[in-house]
This record gives structure tokens, sequence and C-alpha cells, in this order.
């Protein structure tokens, strides 16, 4: 008897086996969830890579459906929740993981975000867990649960971070607003906060290396989270073991973001 026997949800943002919605996939799926996903829009239909790595994962674990989703176009959204809806009726929960800020404003300093990189990347990674949100609400069973992906950058300031940081910022402060509306259908709406994982977005941040060093160093437990720790977490959230949870972000960082300063035993000897 698995925690989603009978749920079925939809997944919205893997990009590839390193997205840290895959994981969280895998742990749903192993415990019966029935899933439809979203691919990137692809340019060229005629060579859609986009759509090829997503359907090499979710093809063998039986996918529903998996259809494009710009979550900038409200009529491909729409279109979304419309295959939801023929597909499975009722749904029990919804994964959104996604972010984007154009490099050219993410690398550089925040003073210095041009207003159409600014616009683009709330757009994208804020505004888009409101859009699906109000649509998923329409088809949600009382005691669903809906989950989105931040990182501790939107609530300290984290080098490297820079533009994402805002955008995350902005999502955990929609997730509590959103939490709070829909908490008289019955629907929880909670932010997963994890430690560096290898993803795309990861790559286009900072240092990545130095930031793993970081964690190993500081960290309570002096290591980084792993993609499996981060899935299962994801996994508790969507699930109705997190029943009484909703509004919260939950930091899965080996302990990283309670850290005021490095443990002693991280400062070499002799200094200070």
């Amino acid at each position: 008897m698995g925690l989603f026997d009978g749920k079925k949800g939809l997944i919205v943002g893997i990009a590839n086996d390193r997205s840290i919605a895959w994981h969280i996939t895998k742990q749903v799926h192993a415990e019966g969830a029935e899933m439809g996903f979203t691919h990137l829009p692809d340019r060229d239909p005629e060579r859609p890579k986009n759509e090829k790595k997503v359907r090499k994962l979710v093809d063998p674990i039986g996918a529903k459906f998996l259809v494009p989703c710009d979550v900038q176009d409200d009529e491909q959204l729409d279109s979304v929740f419309t295959t939801t809806k023929e597909s499975f009726g009722k749904i029990d929960f919804l994964l959104h993981s996604i972010a984007f800020a154009p490099p050219q404003d993410l690398t550089g300093p925040v003073y210095n975000v041009s207003r159409d990189g600014f616009k683009l990347a709330m757009d994208i990674s804020a505004y888009s867990l409101i859009a699906l949100a109000g649509r998923a609400r329409e088809i949600m069973n009382p005691g669903g649960s809906i989950l989105c992906m931040t990182y501790l950058g939107g609530e300290r300031v984290i080098p490297g971070y820079n533009l994402m940081g805002l955008c995350k910022s902005a999502l955990e402060s929609a997730t509590e607003y959103i939490a709070s509306e829909l908490g008289k259908d019955g629907i929880r709406v909670n932010a997963l906060s994890a430690g560096p994982v290898r993803t795309i977005s990861a790559s286009g941040v900072g240092d990545f290396r130095k930031m793993l060093q970081l964690y190993e160093s500081f960290s309570p437990l002096r290591r980084n989270v792993t993609e499996e720790e981060v899935g299962k977490s994801g996994m508790f959230l969507l699930s109705d073991l997190a029943g009484g949870v909703t509004g919260e972000t939950l930091h899965v960082d080996c302990g990283y973001h309670v850290m005021g300063g490095p443990p002693l035993d991280a400062i070499p000897a002799g200094s200070g």
C-alpha cells in the first residue's frame, strides 16, 4: 500500500534527469501515484529535444500525458489544465519546479539588472506559481497539495545568486499568501528549500563548486544534501503525511540555513 495509491497529479518543470522535480517524481511514483507531465516547448517541432529528454524519463513510469507548457502563455496553460482534467478529472497534487533569468541579468549585480530582465525572471520564476495554483484550484481535491522549489538565496544574500534571490523571495511570499487563500478549500501550499543540487539552474549560479565546499564545511551535518533526500522531502510535503503543513518553507540543506557563522572546527588552526 503506497502513500499515493489512487492519487493523481501534475508535474511541471522536469528538464532532465538532474532536475529536482525528477527526483521528487521518482519518490512519488514509487508510492503509487499517477502523473501527467509538461516539457518546455521546442523551437523546432521537427527536432523536439526538450520533449525527448522528458519523455525518455516519464514514459517508463507510465506517464498519462506529456504536453508542452510555456508558463508565459495563458492559452497554453489553459490547454495543460484541460488535458489534465480530461485525463484525471480531479488531481491531488501539483509540483511547480520552474525558474529562469536571462544570463546577462543573473550573472551581474542586482543594481545593474535590466527592467526587461527583471520582468521576465519574475514572470517565469514567481508569477508562474500564481498562474498554476489558480488553475489547479478548480480541479484539486480537498486535501490536495501544491509544492514549489526555492532556495536560501530568497531569504539571505547568497553571493552569485543575485536576481534569482529576488525571484525566490517573491515565490516564497506567494506561497504563503496562496496557502492562506486556498486553505478554506482544503488545499495546502508549501515550498521546499533544497541545498545545492547539480541541476541546469545551478550551473548558472556563481561558482557552484565553491558553494558545495561551503556546505560541506559549514552545515551541521558537515556534508551536502543528496538528490534522494530532496526527493523524499518533496514527496513528504505532497503526501498526506504533511496534512497539517501549509504556508511552510521546508529547508532540506543539512542544516546550513541555521548557521550564523562557520563551525569552530571549520576554522583553520591558529586563525582569528
